[in-house]
């Protein structure tokens, strides 16, 4: 396929999600299924072209002053990807597959549209209906902040030390790669986002076979690091899904103590097993839910760390998912803060004395992070929340005060600051 063809494919797929609101994963999927014609590098291009179109959707739409998909392609290109109008015009060109051509009024926008007065959602290319909440966390710096999230996440990998001595030995057996280490996890590789959207394929190499290696964002690795998980302990991770912090605990506890994974819904934990077995993980029990009961009861008052990956509106992953801040309704999220205050007051529960909550969301909003921890902390007066300076400390990351954003309760990893998905985390103590 030409690049004009690729253009007019991605916009008829965001005319898809438009029209029938559906996920941008069915809507590529469907277009893929019904053009068998295009190729790997064509359905990558194609789907590089509409993420990066909801990535800016506001601020497109802005410029273009014009909100439809046609529009909004338009903008990407000169916002995203840095294409003047007449490189616009030569894919717009009305050829055989290629969009139809410029409008004097697109062309107008395209050489004179500006974001120089546009409000915060728009330039930020956020929901309107969150700027409030957004305001109390980045004050001034809420634009720039969310414009950050705007951009394409990189790859990042977590190297096993329960497999492989440290990340030197991991990144010289994956020169093919060219990764780099991480700037603030002692224990990540980065691998930078390509132009066509095509990642390289790590689930096939040797090295993540082995299970030296592990896809997790440099955010999610500084989260585990910074919950202070240590050898010997009995650990609860309540909200385990998949496995992906499970991991980083038990390589952090080096299989010693006992690590207990589990979760509310037991599909959720399907791929921890093979996971466990590949990482080489021996101290961590799966405790897998029978028809909504409890399967940690019987360790209530008995565990030195509870994680809490707490169900979230997943804001903080938008350079991942920009469609879902477009689908986010005031209504989902009243539904995850009710999930966030019972998922606590069970790890509440679990706590022995001096034992100790790390509270983890993948999300930026107030409501969702220190409004939830301050919630708990009225319900449970016996809990404190531990200062920042002590939680960088004890986890021997003390660089990373220059870099986080402090908050009331916890800290906040963003895009601008951390150049990481935005997580937040909150230690909270309970006394002896």
């Amino acid at each position: 396929m030409t690049p004009a063809a690729r253009i007019s494919a991605a916009i008829e797929v965001l005319e898809d999600i438009e029209a029938r609101r559906r996920p941008v994963t069915d809507a590529l999927k469907d277009w893929g299924l019904s053009h068998r014609f295009a190729g790997s590098k064509d359905r990558a291009a194609i789907a590089s072209l509409v993420y990066d179109a909801l990535r800016r959707k506001a601020s497109a739409a802005w410029v273009m002053g014009d909100g439809t998909p046609r529009a909004v392609v338009m903008g990407m290109l000169r916002l995203q990807r840095g294409l003047d109008g007449p490189a616009i015009a030569n894919l717009f060109s009305g050829d055989r597959f290629a969009p139809q051509p410029l409008t004097d009024a697109e062309r107008q926008r395209l050489e004179t549209g500006s974001l120089k007065d546009a409000p915060a959602p728009a330039a930020g290319d956020f929901p309107d209906w969150i700027e409030p909440s957004l305001r109390r966390v980045f004050g001034d710096d809420l634009v720039p902040e969310l414009q950050a999230l705007t951009a394409r996440a990189p790859l990042d990998l977590r190297v096993n030390t329960l497999k492989v001595s440290g990340r030197e030995e991991a990144h010289d057996a994956l020169p093919h790669l060219g990764a780099v280490e991480t700037p603030l996890s002692p224990l990540g590789l980065r691998i930078a986002p390509s132009e066509d959207g095509r990642g390289p394929s790590i689930q096939s190499e040797p090295e993540f076979i082995k299970g030296w290696i592990e896809i997790q964002d440099e955010g999610s690795q500084l989260a585990a690091l910074l919950s202070g998980a240590k050898p010997g302990e009995q650990v609860v991770d309540l909200c385990a899904g998949g496995g992906g912090k499970t991991l980083a605990l038990a390589a952090m506890m080096d299989n010693h103590g006992q690590l207990y994974a589990t979760d509310s819904d037991a599909r959720r934990l399907a791929p921890i097993h093979e996971r466990l077995t590949r990482a080489g993980v021996r101290n961590v029990q799966v405790r897998t839910p029978r028809a909504k009961a409890d399967a940690v009861t019987d360790l209530d008052g008995r565990i030195d760390l509870v994680l809490v990956d707490a169900p979230c509106t997943g804001c903080g992953t938008w350079r991942r998912n920009p469609d879902s801040k477009w689908r986010l309704r005031p209504g989902s999220l009243e539904a995850r803060l009710k999930d966030q205050a019972l998922v606590l007051d069970r790890a509440a529960r679990l706590l022995k004395p001096a034992g100790r909550i790390a509270y983890i969301t993948c999300s930026i909003l107030p409501e969702e992070n220190d409004d939830a921890v301050a919630g708990l902390l009225e319900r449970e007066p016996s809990l404190s929340a531990a200062p920042v300076d002590q939680i960088l400390r004890e986890a021997g990351l003390p660089q990373l005060k220059d870099k986080v954003r402090v908050t009331a309760h916890g800290l906040q990893l963003t895009p601008a600051r951390t150049g990481t998905d935005g997580f937040y985390l909150s230690i909270l103590r309970r006394g002896t």
